[in-house]
């Protein structure tokens, strides 16, 4: 299953009130493992950069100056999240601004349906809180310590990791994936292409030793009309 975890950065808390998206970081999944897949860009707003969120991200009007503007990105992001689930902390801020994002070019919209909640999911195993990313980074041991600004692309890294945590580990519902796996479904979604089916190269030798197989032969001998009989006179008579 593909999965993609984002992070956004704005100009301010409200896109009905002309805030705009200045940066977007996404981190591919794949059986809830990463597959080394990211998308990340940084957008210009169309406008300046108030002081409360310049404090937040360190992202100024004239860094963002000369970035692209959403317009300019809005299909290879699309194409990048395609119809995966998207995970995101505190999910109807970001869906609110990619949607807002998207409805100025007549794009469709992000349907609630699809989207994970992760705020909402540590407030149910977690109610006593505190729920911050910060504060579920400390709780589950992930490293913050590249971090002094909030930033699009590394707290989509970061979430990813809490998002593993919460639900259940690195290997949630004992799926076990091996590295092939993971290596060969970077390689086909990067191409676009369907996930093959992986094929042992040569099969396992049988650990049967002649001991067992007289063993089960003398125990079928003595069932009478077991529906298997039939088949192993036939095979011996082929």
């Amino acid at each position: 299953m593909r999965e993609i975890v984002f992070d956004t950065e704005t100009t301010g808390l409200d896109p009905l009130k002309g805030d705009r998206l200045v940066e977007i970081g996404c981190i591919e999944l794949y059986n809830h493992l990463p597959t080394g897949r990211h998308f990340h860009v940084y957008i210009n707003p169309e406008r300046s950069m108030p002081d409360e969120a310049f404090r937040v991200h360190g992202l100024s009007t004239e860094f963002l100056a000369d970035k692209p503007l959403f317009a300019a990105v809005a299909g290879e992001f699309a194409d990048f999240i395609g119809d995966a689930p998207l995970i995101a902390h505190n999910a109807t801020f970001d869906i609110g601004f990619i949607n807002a994002e998207f409805a100025r070019l007549g794009m469709p919209a992000v349907a609630s349906a699809r989207v994970v909640d992760t705020l909402m999911l540590a407030r149910k195993k977690h109610p006593n809180g505190p729920n911050s990313l910060d504060a579920l980074c400390a709780r589950y041991g992930v490293d913050t310590s590249k971090r002094t600004l909030h930033g699009g692309l590394l707290d989509a890294q970061l979430l990813a990791d809490v998002y593993l945590e919460l639900i259940g580990g690195r290997q949630p519902g004992l799926i076990l994936v091996t590295e092939q796996e993971v290596a060969a479904a970077a390689t086909v979604a990067a191409s676009g292409g369907v996930r093959p089916i992986l094929v042992r190269p040569a099969p396992l030798p049988s650990r049967l030793t002649e001991a067992d197989r007289a063993a089960h032969a003398a125990l079928v001998g003595k069932l009478s009309g077991a529906i298997w009989s039939s088949y192993l006179e036939a095979e011996r008579q082929a």
